[in-house]
């Protein structure tokens, strides 16, 4: 499974990405907003820090200045994937953009038939929010596993890049079912490495040693 962070705070991608937990970044409007800098000279940065793909959002409505916008960003670097809404608007921008060979992100997915519309329509990924879907009772990882069937059933390229991830029970279910990538914030990726017992058994050793009066170095 893919690890994309989900986030356009420089520092924390950054150290992430030097532990190798980071395959891409996926950005929005309300992270670039939430980072106070400028979308074009953040973007910019953090494609250079990391490899591979960074989701860019566009910001219109409109399909023809949706592919306006994506024809713009994907100039900032080789590893942008444009971000369109998952609207009628946001296919044709997909369908039109994934033809010029450039990388889509189809976000805000909480259907599997809008999923299966954005592998129709060329999307490079798919974006299923989980933790949306469980704000008002529906089941998030269900969504996922809709999709993951759907799209083997017809062997559709679209990677399914599970979105709105909240815990760390998310990211284990979702690479359970087999979504192909998951984008999370910084502080849910560095919290799947906590477990009580790996702590207990840590404190065990080092007060073992600690007795022996041993060192290495």
């Amino acid at each position: 499974m893919k690890f994309f962070v989900d986030t356009a705070e420089i520092d924390q991608i950054k150290e992430l990405n030097d532990l190798g937990m980071v395959d891409g970044v996926t950005t929005n409007p309300s992270l670039i907003k939430k980072s106070g800098r400028d979308i074009i000279e953040v973007t910019k940065e953090i494609c250079s820090i990391v490899d591979g793909p960074v989701s860019a959002e566009v910001t219109s409505t409109e399909a023809d200045t949706m592919i306006a916008e994506g024809r713009k960003l994907v100039t900032i670097a080789k590893n942008i994937a444009v971000k369109v809404p998952l609207t009628w608007d946001g296919l044709r921008a997909c369908k039109t953009l994934s033809s010029e060979g450039h990388m889509v992100n189809v976000t805000l997915c909480f259907s599997a038939n809008q999923a299966l519309l954005a592998a129709k329509a060329g999307a490079t990924f798919i974006s299923p929010f989980i933790g949306r879907l469980d704000d008002i009772n529906l089941d998030g990882m269900q969504l996922i596993e809709d999709i993951r069937e759907i799209y083997d059933n017809y062997d559709f390229e679209t990677q399914i890049l599970a979105a709105s991830i909240r815990t760390v029970n998310h990211a284990l279910e979702s690479a359970r079912i087999g979504a192909d990538v998951m984008t999370a914030p910084p502080a849910v990726i560095k919290s799947m490495i906590n477990h009580p017992l790996t702590d207990k058994g840590l404190a065990a050793f080092l007060e073992d040693i600690k007795f022996t009066k041993q060192k290495i170095l």
